[in-house]
């Protein structure tokens, strides 16, 4: 049996035959990494726009959302835990929809003021192949292609669906190597996502202000700073925490929230409070 070394994402799983990646969607079939979960739907609704969230990307519209299982990070306050943290078997029933199909779903719905699809609710990138499928034909019928990722993936992942996505919201959860560590994932590598997404596409950031991991006055500084390094323009959704999953802190508190908004404002010329 031949092993394989999954290249997806930072975590660079060595898979035996058979085996699944830490991230629950991907497997070595005939010593290849392949994506498990493809066209495999947990959940699908005709959203708005702004839920995504993204709120300079055709407001007012409405985007067909779609999401599999899976996610490579893990994050204790993960608000859909219950389709990332768990595997294929965790299901007793799977929608299945190829690429075709499911632009076809979407094309349905432009009379109810959809624009596309946005691949989101899971970490959509682990099964990246899915996502470039469907983006491309999605794209063939005149739509738009959205996509909300955590941005843990390699850059020649990035680079496989970038000409078919138009827009992005990508989480930064933090802006700290020791933080992405406690979430395992790679601060090096997302803020490299977000780097090169934001050269060729809509992109619009969102931190979730969680207690002692991303509600630090300096970092935010760093944080927005940095990000005015790349555009300053580009949206930042500051976002307050809720419990949820295994975090069981208290929520976010609002005050604090305002002086986030205002440490981001001094570098970012569009910065957005979400869930007060």
């Amino acid at each position: 049996m031949s092993e394989c070394i999954c290249h997806v994402c930072p975590h660079h799983c060595r898979l035996s035959e058979g085996s699944v990646g830490r991230c629950h969607a991907r497997k070595n079939e005939n010593g290849e990494s392949v994506c498990a979960n493809y066209g495999r739907i947990t959940s699908i609704a005709l959203d708005p726009i702004e839920k995504k969230p993204l709120a300079f990307f055709y407001p007012g519209t409405k985007v067909l959302s779609v999401g599999s299982f899976g996610c490579n990070m893990s994050c204790p306050f993960c608000q859909n835990y219950d389709i990332s943290a768990v595997g294929e078997s965790f299901f007793q029933k799977l929608y299945h929809l190829s690429p075709e199909e499911l632009a076809s779903i979407a094309e349905e719905h432009i009379p109810d003021g959809n624009i596309g699809v946005a691949y989101t609710y899971n970490e959509a990138l682990v099964g990246y192949e899915y996502v470039r499928d469907c983006a491309r034909i999605v794209h063939e019928k005149g739509m738009k292609n959205v996509l909300v990722t955590n941005g843990n993936a390699e850059l020649s992942v990035l680079e496989e669906i970038l000409p078919y996505i138009d827009a992005m919201n990508i989480d930064l959860k933090c802006f700290s190597e020791e933080g992405y560590e406690k979430l395992s994932g790679s601060f090096d590598a997302v803020r490299n996502f977000i780097t090169r997404a934001a050269q060729e596409a809509h992109v619009e950031i969102t931190t979730l202000i969680v207690p002692d991991l991303s509600d630090d006055i300096n970092d935010m500084d760093r944080e927005a700073e940095w990000l005015a390094g790349i555009d300053p323009d580009i949206p930042l959704h500051i976002t307050r925490y809720f419990p949820r999953y295994k975090e069981t802190k208290k929520s976010t508190d609002i005050g604090l929230m305002e002086d986030l908004k205002k440490t981001a404002g001094a570098h970012l010329g569009r910065v957005l409070l979400g869930n007060v």
